[in-house]
């Protein structure tokens, strides 16, 4: 949500989203940061956005504006921030040091974009980061990759296979959640399905959004179907069975399902539940 359209703020209060970005970077011209910044600031402080998770966009600590973008956001009680154009390690330490420095508490989540040719050569570098700082989750940026790699954004992102694949198993490997890019094209629902459909395939918790019209469509993708749901349990309740105590492998509706399965199907119980109790 950019953070200089007050009334798009205000409307976020009522989105069916479990995070909401408040942007200060890319959405903001240069003009309106510093108002912008009052804005977002009032909104956080003001309240009434219920469990949904605010996060705030801030300029990189290099310009004008970053230093007081993450101090606003501190002070006004965000729940992370989300820092652009990171390119290795040492930009993780810097944002977490200077997090400490501006009163932020432990529990405050620090998001990075990975936008930039650097942050793909340096992702281990990166997520290694996750043991020592506030690092918690990626944001691929792959309007910013596009400009940087002179790319095409073609239908199956075949320029960003590598980019986004690297960074899923870099995800995956340090326990960090990783968030699919935006989808530009407003008015086209079956892009955006097979957009979103492509980044659950490839791993990814959840997408980035830039209009409330793409809500319904990543909402259902990303979320368990009720298959799925019902398919979990049994693999749940299978296990538990003292019938089935010291076994590794069971048959579950028919398919062979290992320990490994078990793991997966708590995930997809708990992701359930909790987007129930958002629901409610």
């Amino acid at each position: 949500m950019p953070g200089a359209n007050e009334r798009a703020l205000e409307k976020a209060k009522g989105l069916p989203a479990d995070t909401l970005i408040l942007d200060l970077e890319d959405a903001v011209a240069p003009e309106a940061k510093e108002a912008a910044r009052e804005s977002i600031r009032a909104a956080v402080k003001a309240g009434g956005y219920g469990h949904r998770e605010i996060v705030v966009r801030m300029n990189g600590l290099d310009t004008d504006w970053g230093q007081s973008d993450l101090k606003m956001a501190v002070e006004a009680g965000a729940d992370a921030i989300l820092a652009p154009k990171v390119i290795d390690g040492g930009d993780i330490d810097r944002l977490d040091d200077a997090m400490s420095r501006a009163g932020a508490p432990d529990t405050m989540g620090l998001w990075v974009m990975i936008e930039m040719p650097k942050a793909i050569l340096n992702i281990q570098d990166i997520a290694e980061a996750v043991g020592r700082t506030r690092l918690t989750t990626f944001v691929m940026g792959t309007n910013d990759l596009a400009k940087e790699y002179r790319a095409r954004m073609t239908p199956d992102r075949l320029a960003f296979q590598t980019a986004l694949g690297l960074s899923i198993a870099a995800a995956r490997a340090y326990d960090i959640i990783a968030i699919d890019g935006v989808y530009n094209d407003i008015k086209n629902e079956d892009g955006l399905i097979a957009e979103c459909e492509q980044g659950r395939d490839m791993g990814f918790d959840g997408k980035t959004l830039i209009h409330p019209s793409q809500l319904a469509a990543a909402n259902r993708i990303f979320a368990p179907s009720p298959h799925d749901v019902e398919h979990a349990k049994a693999v749940i309740d299978a296990f538990a069975d003292p019938e089935n105590a010291g076994k590794g492998v069971l048959k579950v509706n028919g398919k062979m399902t290992e320990l490994l399965h078990l793991d997966e199907a708590r995930r997809t119980v708990a992701m359930d539940e909790a987007i129930r109790e958002f629901e409610d």
